[in-house]
């Protein structure tokens, strides 16, 4: 699994689902679960969408 989610992507990903799940843990609510995705994807340096599309926000060298 070749990663397509570049640093300052994971930040957009990872930070504000933390915030998502924070809140859903002290409300208890189900509106939490909304943060597993981008969290997932944001420390996994992968996306699904962004390889079905053919997108890459990595700036590496040999990462399409």
């Amino acid at each position: 699994m070749q990663g397509n989610v570049g640093k300052t992507d994971q930040v957009v990903r990872v930070m504000p689902a933390v915030v998502i799940a924070a809140f859903g843990i002290y409300f208890r609510s189900w509106w939490g679960l909304l943060s597993v995705v981008p969290l997932l994807t944001g420390l996994f340096s992968f996306c699904p969408l962004y390889k079905i599309f053919g997108l890459s926000t990595c700036l590496h060298k040999g990462v399409q």
